[in-house]
């Protein structure tokens, strides 16, 4: 597992008149689950794009284990990072290939731990072919909630360092996204990023971060954020509302 840093970070896309990110800092600790929560567009994948080296950044730093990701060897550090997009990438194949993406060297018991962590393997084992039921291009002949905890196996099959889950629960059901955090949080030797803009996905986090507008406007658990920060307490008024 391992610990990240940012210090003073700064953001801006090629061509972009404005920062997306403005004068980030924060620390988190190996084997942590940090929640990441703010309205569309406020910044939440830019941030965790810098931890695995997606984009550089135009200032400060963004420490991995104390080192600058800039200095990492790209493998290296794409070996220490899981990162599951908001937008999956399904292909025509079984399910264990579509699994094993993330990792060609896994085992058929690798990817059934992967999948019963993601809360996966109970749908998988009730198709007629298990692991070896066929996805169609796309993964058209599955629902969103099944696509996502596929590719959430196929971010876990690598035992990554550090899992970064970029909004990728939206499609489950509370009970589900529940079991989910519960399992990731079991694992001890996983630090652990949470993207999302409903509360009830973030609650139990060790930390949370609060986005607004690229700048980070709270750090807390839900319980200091719920009495001192009004941007969360607004996020998790309308969170409950929708419930």
């Amino acid at each position: 597992m391992s610990s990240v840093e940012f210090k003073n970070v700064y953001m801006k896309y090629a061509g972009a008149g404005d920062y997306s990110l403005e004068d980030i800092s924060f620390s988190v600790n190996k084997g942590e689950t940090v929640g990441i929560i703010g309205s569309t567009g406020c910044g939440k994948t830019t941030l965790v794009s810098l931890i695995p080296g997606f984009y550089p950044a135009a200032e400060g730093e963004v420490l991995v284990d104390g080192k600058n990701v800039t200095e990492y060897d790209p493998e290296v550090l794409k070996n220490k990072v899981g990162f599951c997009f908001q937008h999956y990438y399904m292909f025509k194949g079984t399910i264990l290939e579509n699994v094993a993406f993330g990792n060609p060297a896994a085992t058929e018991e690798d990817i059934k731990e992967a999948l019963k962590l993601a809360q996966g393997l109970d749908f998988v084992m009730e198709k007629r072919e298990g692991l070896y039921d066929r996805v169609s291009e796309k993964g058209t002949n599955l629902s969103g909630g099944q696509k996502q905890r596929l590719m959430i196996a196929r971010a876990l099959v690598r035992k990554p360092e550090i899992l970064i889950l970029d909004d990728s629960s939206s499609a489950l059901d509370y009970a589900t996204d529940r079991r989910l955090r519960e399992a990731l949080k079991a694992l001890k030797d996983m630090t652990v990023f949470i993207v999302s803009q409903r509360t009830a996905s973030v609650l139990h986090a060790d930390k949370i971060l609060v986005l607004e507008d690229g700048k980070l406007v709270g750090v807390g658990t839900h319980e200091e954020l719920l009495k001192n920060n009004s941007v969360y307490r607004e996020i998790y008024e309308s969170c409950t509302k929708e419930q």
